[in-house]
């Protein structure tokens, strides 16, 4: 896209306030909040790589046709994200229960897991680009203090296996590789080069907000 084109428009397809945080943090404000409401029921033998390409994906493209009834939004990117935690194959819940949460700090006690994150851009011509995005994670042994200290915190709900590495969580992690606003939840390297590659160059914001 020729940089003599005025900005497209973007739509974010998560009302995640982490999301919007992390996109804050690079100085990225979307011009509009579009959630897109889908079944995430994991396919059967699907992997929890394909599982969060797919879910990104679909949540993009719906959220995309909902910003084409919008005309101010008109031509517009949207970006969507889903984020899996796993160990082996095995795909964490976004705990919503104690007893879930629970379960899921006991697995993860002393061992290492994965988190996915799809990344999928819808294009004002009708394309889709996609990027996933994977890193390692490896929490301590938790002590059976630890474990109720943390579930009494109510930090855990609605988290992708039942943690918040952003939060007070951040004491279990003894390794990382990767990407670390992936495991929070939207790998910020990727979708800023997602967004740049259609001609929305968050850096420009950047010299524009010193100009002000």
């Amino acid at each position: 896209m020729s940089s003599s084109r005025p900005r497209p428009r973007f739509v974010l397809a998560s009302g995640s306030p982490r999301r919007l945080a992390l996109l804050a943090q690079i100085g990225v404000e979307p011009d509009s909040v579009l959630p897109s409401e889908i079944d995430e029921t994991p396919r059967r033998g699907e992997s929890p790589r394909a599982l969060a390409q797919r879910l990104a994906s679909e949540k993009a493209t719906t959220s995309a046709a909902l910003a084409l009834k919008v005309p101010e939004l008109v031509p517009c990117l949207t970006l969507a994200a889903d984020t899996v935690v796993c160990v082996g194959r095995r795909m964490l819940p976004k705990c919503e229960i104690l007893d879930e949460a629970e379960a899921c700090l006991r697995l993860l006690s002393g061992r290492a897991h994965r988190v996915y994150t799809g990344l999928a851009l819808a294009t004002p011509g009708g394309g889709l680009r996609r990027r996933l995005v994977e890193t390692r994670v490896r929490f301590k042994r938790l002590s059976r203090e630890e474990i109720e200290a943390y579930l009494g915190s109510g930090e855990w709900r609605g988290k992708a296996g039942g943690y918040a590495i952003q939060g007070l969580a951040g004491a279990f992690i003894v390794r990382l590789v990767g990407s670390y606003s992936n495991v929070v939840g939207l790998p910020l390297a990727e979708a800023a080069a997602l967004l740049a590659g259609e001609g929305y160059y968050p850096h420009r914001q950047w010299v524009a907000n010193l100009l002000k």
